[in-house]
């Protein structure tokens, strides 16, 4: 599977430097204490337990709220909301969408291309590694600009969103299977094999579909237990 570079998925990790840094000071402990809970509210999110992901989420809430910076709250929202789509949880991002109106035009765009509205939007106002997703005009363009994801949730973002509109291929299904595998992500697994179970279930494998189901079963009864 090909990878070209790219650039992590700005509201997460590095989110609060892109409008931090500059100068010769430390940042300050609000900016530190939201990058770290963030990153925490993602690992957590991403590897099934919902109590310390959301936990973390509030002490990033909490630690920005001090700044009375609305921009950096919508921000983080929106990151919430692309971390949830990467385990094919869709909701309408009301967290981002109470604080619209405060957010930057790149968040914006960000939260237009999460919402699935494609049509007029310009790749450049997006993180660069969606550009050629973007600009793809048949399945099999969209397939090869996602497999060239280098960062694996930006790729399993780009999965979800194709599923979403039905654009997903079988071998892009096995890709975002392959990339939650690989990263230990138990919660977008478990919702792509589920994914890939209905899949193959409709197509008649039965040995297939016993593999799926025996590769669930073991998530499921892993520890600490996944919760919903």
């Amino acid at each position: 599977m090909s990878r070209t570079p790219g650039v992590r998925f700005w509201p997460l990790a590095t989110f609060l430097w892109l409008t931090a840094c500059g100068g010769s000071l430390p940042p300050p402990d609000w900016k530190l204490n939201a990058q770290g809970a963030l990153e925490a509210y993602e690992k957590h999110y991403l590897g099934g337990d919902t109590r310390l992901a959301e936990l973390n989420f509030a002490k990033a809430k909490a630690a920005i709220a001090r700044s009375g910076r609305l921009d950096l709250m919508a921000r983080a929202e929106l990151a919430r909301c692309a971390t949830r789509t990467s385990a094919l949880t869709y909701d309408d991002c009301p967290g981002f969408k109470s604080l619209a109106a405060d957010a930057a035009p790149a968040e914006t765009a960000y939260a237009a291309f999460l919402d699935g509205h494609w049509q007029d939007l310009d790749g450049q106002s997006l993180p660069k590694q969606y550009g050629a997703l973007l600009g793809a005009r048949d399945d099999a363009a969209r397939a090869e600009a996602m497999d060239k994801i280098a960062d694996p949730q930006a790729r399993l973002i780009a999965a979800a969103l194709l599923f979403r509109q039905g654009w997903l291929s079988p071998k892009g299904i096995a890709s975002a299977i392959d990339t939650a595998s690989e990263r230990g992500w138990r919660r977008p697994l478990l919702a792509w094999l589920r994914v890939e179970e209905k899949r193959t279930e409709s197509a008649g494998d039965k040995p297939r579909l016993e593999q799926l189901r025996k590769r669930i079963d073991l998530i499921l009864t892993s520890t600490p237990a996944l919760q919903d």
